[in-house]
């Protein structure tokens, strides 16, 4: 009996020895030249307005589809066709739906601004016409009757008439580095999440804008090298490092009747931030936001449009910071009598009904977890339900919940383990859930609302999980780890699929780091884990942990960094890397560590804090000090370098240069518009001042991601090479 269990074990062995060799071995080619790995998405999705089709971007054509069984009703314009030769990157309805608004040809300014090229396609004559031809445009949108199209050229606002096709200039003294008009600044784009300023009114007889005058911002210069010009060339751009001038910014509204700009009366005090602007319900009412510099004071305002006079609604006042960005909305309900918003004020984000006057009238979601997205309030039943993601199952997960507005008959919608991103349907009858985890690729499902049930699947990535049962790839394994003040954090693992508890493994730890982020959740990643698995498969254990500092835990959790980044985070990893030392299946003498951005400064950190326990480590793009960083994410979590000097440097892998010992490769783009060169340089500079040996690799022209040009492939296997020789 003991010999045929012996041998049913050696067979099951060799059977699995052999089913692992027979699979195909990861390679570069595969992950970054022939997109093996690339998921299938929904792309272009638009609900249509009598809530049986929708449509959604296959190829480059704008398919019709029917809800109730999901099959292609029409094709409604297919771009391979027009005389006119264009590809469609997205799209958007006329009201009527009687017309498309298409965009083409985009080029991006910085990570989220761009130009681009539109056209208005007529579904019923079939004719393309061009939607200005005095050069290219931005972020055009129809008004809410779908006659006008507004857009910015150049900092100045516009919208096109299509009755006539007249094209009408609103503002005439937008100037590139002085005045912007319509559209956003820099540091307003990156950390506000904001780029198209302008909206229209309900009636869509005004569009209110913002005015950003950043002529006393100072400049930074970027030399460009264009590959090879006999002369490099200047670049330069407004960009406000931390304590250094803003943007004085107004809020106007432009009368489409009149012809008249008025602007709104936001009080004397000019060094303020305006996260968001909004129309009511009410066509002469805009919702603005303001923020004090430090962003640890909020005020929402009710203004009239036609006097340029404010109310002043309610405030909150924390002492550490407000989170708040573009997208944190706010819902005005159509009695005319209520709003919807978010807020942190109990220690976690949740969801609360006011009245008009600011009032609380009460909270709508409560518990020790967050309400991280308001997807929208549906007011068709006499009980008002609000539908919103949520952390409640695990702060790994993201689920669709819904609850009526007396914060009862709470219902989760979703139930599949992982990450859920939803797009409802404007009368709340249909919702498309996106969902994946950490080793199902993404699947794209259309459910009905009410009864929560499936119509039909409409991605389903089943050629990759395919594909990915072929290779050899190691599993993502979450963990649970203490650190040193008996906090719990959140961690994975991924190891080799031949993985032994009898051998010892080096092990590289991945991390972010960065307040309010999250790099463990349970959702199908990108190449960062395509590239792991490449290290997996050549014997090493990838380790990544969210530290104290991080999202999805609630406020004291996230804020615990607060005027002093680096301290903690490092605290975390560095205690991260002596229990890993302490696993039986580690090699304790060959732990590594790399990021990117917030991540490259905390790999930097970690060497120089720890150089005992990390034998070697990658930064790419770091920070290396917060003086060189932008206004608006510094001083929200540090204050302005003035106020608290200390907490900008006692932190600085400067600071700590001296205390380099072991392999260090320092990466960065010459291009990088937002961690800008400088710090690769200065922390260069104090590394050569002490006699530290290191290595640099330098990007020419390329931007922050280090995407254009074959960079991004270039760039992992510079990491690959060097985690090769020297961990």
């Amino acid at each position: 009996m003991k010999k045929r269990l012996l041998l049913a074990i050696l067979i099951t062995i060799l059977m699995n020895s052999i089913s692992t060799l027979a699979q195909t071995k990861l390679s570069f080619e595969d992950v970054f030249d022939k997109g093996v790995f690339r998921q299938e998405r929904v792309a272009g999705f638009n609900w249509m307005r009598d809530g049986n089709f929708y449509t959604s971007l296959e190829g480059n054509k704008v398919i019709k589809f029917d809800i109730n069984n999901g099959e292609v009703a029409e094709v409604l314009l297919d771009a391979n066709n027009l005389n006119k030769k264009i590809k469609i990157i997205d799209y958007t309805f006329s009201k009527d739906e009687t017309k498309l608004l298409i965009e083409t040809d985009r080029n991006y300014i910085y990570r989220r601004s761009y130009v681009s090229t539109y056209y208005i396609y007529n579904l019923a004559t079939k004719k393309l016409a061009s939607l200005s031809d005095n050069g290219k445009q931005a972020y055009a949108t129809f008004s809410p009757d779908g006659t006008k199209i507004g857009f910015t050229r150049s900092n100045n606002l516009f919208y096109v008439d299509l009755e006539n096709n007249k094209e009408v200039q609103v503002t005439f003294d937008g100037k590139f580095n002085e005045i912007i008009n319509g559209s956003s600044d820099w540091v307003y784009e990156e950390e506000l999440y904001l780029t198209k300023a302008f909206f229209w009114s309900p009636e869509g007889d005004n569009i209110a804008f913002y005015r950003f005058d950043e002529s006393e911002v100072r400049k930074y210069n970027m030399q460009k090298w264009n590959d090879g010009d006999l002369y490099p060339e200047d670049y330069t751009f407004k960009y406000p490092k931390a304590g250094e001038k803003n943007s004085k910014v107004d809020i106007k509204v432009y009368s489409l009747d009149s012809k008249e700009i008025q602007t709104i009366d936001l009080g004397s005090e000019t060094d303020i931030y305006i996260p968001s602007i909004q129309w009511t319900n009410n066509n002469d009412i805009l919702a603005i936001r303001k923020l004090n510099r430090l962003q640890n004071e909020l005020i929402l305002f009710h203004a009239d449009v036609e006097t340029g006079k404010v109310q002043k609604i309610l405030s909150e006042k924390l002492e550490t910071y407000i989170d708040i960005n573009y997208y944190d909305k706010m819902v005005y309900l159509k009695d005319g009598k209520h709003f919807i918003r978010t807020s942190e004020k109990d220690g976690y984000k949740h969801i609360y009904l006011y009245d008009m006057q600011g009032n609380e009238v009460r909270q709508i979601t409560k518990g020790d977890w967050e309400a991280t997205e308001l997807l929208g309030v549906d007011e068709r039943k006499r009980k008002v339900k609000v539908y919103f993601k949520s952390t409640e199952k695990s702060p790994l997960q993201r689920h669709f919940y819904s609850i009526t507005w007396d914060g009862k008959n709470k219902k989760q919608l979703t139930t599949d383990r992982g990450y859920h991103s939803i797009d409802l349907s404007p009368d709340f009858k249909y919702y498309v859930d996106s969902y994946s985890n950490s080793n199902q690729p993404t699947k794209a499902s259309l459910y009905e609302t009410k009864k929560n049930s499936l119509v039909k699947v409409l991605k389903h990535n089943e050629k990759l999980e395919e594909v990915v049962e072929g290779y050899n790839l190691g599993k993502v394994d979450f963990i649970t780890f203490q650190t040193t003040d008996n906090t719990e954090l959140n961690g994975f693992m991924i190891k080799p699929a031949d993985f032994s508890e009898t051998r010892k493994y080096p092990v590289l730890i991945f991390q972010y780091s960065g307040p309010g982020s999250q790099s463990v959740l349970d959702v199908y990643s990108g190449s960062h884990y395509y590239w792991h698995q490449l290290l997996a498969q050549e014997g090493y254990i990838i380790a990544c942990i969210d530290n104290r500092g991080t999202g999805g835990r609630g406020a004291d959790f996230k804020k615990m960094t607060y005027a002093q980044l680096g301290k903690i985070e490092a605290e975390d990893h560095i205690a991260f890397a002596k229990y890993l030392q302490g696993l039986p299946y580690i090699n304790s003498e060959r732990i590594g560590i790399w990021g990117w951005s917030y991540g490259g400064y905390m790999s930097s950190l970690c060497m120089m804090l720890a150089p005992e326990l990390f034998k070697a480590g990658i930064a790419v793009a770091p920070v290396t000090s917060w003086r060189y960083y932008d206004t608006i994410y510094t001083e929200r979590y540090l204050k302005t370098p003035q106020q608290n000097a200390s907490g900008y440097d006692d932190y600085s892998p400067i600071t700590h240069a001296s205390k380099l010992e072991g392999k260090f490769l320092l990466i960065h783009g010459t291009g990088d518009d937002n961690v800008h060169f400088q710090n690769t340089v200065a922390l260069q500079s104090e590394l050569i001042k002490y006699g530290k040996m290191f290595d640099t690799f330098i990007y020419p022209d390329r931007a922050h991601s280090l995407r254009a040009g074959g960079a991004r492939k270039h760039v992992y296997r510079l990491m690959f090479d060097y985690i090769v020789r020297n961990l």
